[in-house]
C-alpha cells in the first residue's frame, strides 16, 4: 500500500495510524515541521519527507522496516534519531544545513548517502558503513579526502563543488567505478593507482595543467578534464 501526498499544503502528520499495512508514505512539498505521529506504521519501507519545514529528525524509533528515507530539502541542522533505523539502506539529507557527519554508526546496512549541499567540513564518521556502495557529498566545504578505507564496497563516489586541493585516500576503494571530483582545487592527476576499475573519471573545473598517472585505468570510458571538454583515455 502506497500513500502519496504530494503538494497539500499539509502542517502536521497525523491521522495515518490507521494505515496499518502502509509500506510507502510521500509527504514531499508540504508544510512539515515535526516527525511524529508515526508509531503506527511498523510495515513502512519507504518514508518521502523532501521540501518540507523540519528541523529535527526525530520520533522514528518504531519504523525498524524503514529502507528509504529521504528529508531533503528541509532545514536540518544534524544528523540524529537514527540508532533504530537497521535496515535502512537509501538515505536522503540533501539541502540542508548539517555541519557534521556523524550517528550513523548503527546504519550498517546502508548502500546509498547523499548529503550534497550541506555544510559539511570533513569527511569522518563512516567507518562502519561497509556497505556503502555510493557517496554523495557534493556542494559541501570538505577541504580533504580522508577516512574511507573502511568504504571497500564503494563504487560511486562524488564530491564535486568542494575545497579539495589533492587526489588522496582512495587506496583501499578498490571496487570504484565513478569517481566525481569537479569544481574544486586539485592541481595534479594523482592517487589513483588502486583504482583500476574506473569507468568515469570527472575532474573537471579544477587547476590540473597535465595529463598524467591514468595510463593504467585500462576501463575508463569517460574521462571529463574541463568545463565542456572530454576525452578517451584508449
Amino acid at each position: 500500500q502506497d500513500v502519496d501526498l504530494n503538494h497539500f499544503r499539509i502542517g502536521k502528520i497525523e491521522g495515518f495510524e490507521v494505515l496499518k499495512k502502509v509500506k510507502t508514505l510521500c509527504l514531499r512539498q508540504n508544510l512539515i515541521k515535526h516527525i511524529e505521529n508515526l508509531e503506527q506504521l511498523q510495515t513502512l519501507r519507504e518514508l518521502d519527507l523532501y521540501d518540507n519545514q523540519i528541523r529535527k529528525i526525530e520520533n522514528l524509533e518504531s519504523l525498524v522496516e524503514l529502507e528509504i528515507l529521504d528529508i531533503s530539502f528541509n532545514v536540518l541542522r544534524h544528523i540524529e534519531g537514527l540508532d533504530r533505523l537497521t535496515q535502512l539502506k537509501k538515505l536522503f539529507l540533501v539541502n540542508n544545513k548539517i555541519s557534521k557527519i556523524e550517528n550513523l554508526s548503527s546504519l550498517q546496512m546502508l548502500q546509498m548517502l547523499e548529503l550534497g549541499s550541506n555544510r559539511i567540513r570533513a569527511i569522518e564518521n563512516i567507518d562502519t558503513l561497509a556497505n556503502l556502495d555510493s557517496l554523495f557529498l557534493g556542494k559541501n566545504k570538505i577541504t580533504k579526502l580522508q577516512n574511507l578505507d573502511a568504504l571497500t564496497n564503494l563504487t560511486v563516489l562524488s564530491i564535486q563543488n568542494n575545497r579539495l586541493t589533492k587526489i588522496e585516500g582512495l587506496q583501499s576503494l578498490v571496487n570504484l567505478r565513478e569517481l566525481y571530483l569537479s569544481h574544486n582545487g586539485i592541481e595534479v592527476i594523482e592517487g589513483l593507482e588502486n583504482n583500476n576499475k574506473l569507468t568515469m573519471l570527472d575532474i573537471a573545473s579544477n587547476r590540473i595543467k597535465k595529463i598524467e598517472n591514468i595510463s593504467h585505468l585500462t576501463e575508463l570510458q569517460e574521462f571529463w578534464v574541463s568545463a565542456g571538454w572530454s576525452c578517451s583515455p584508449k
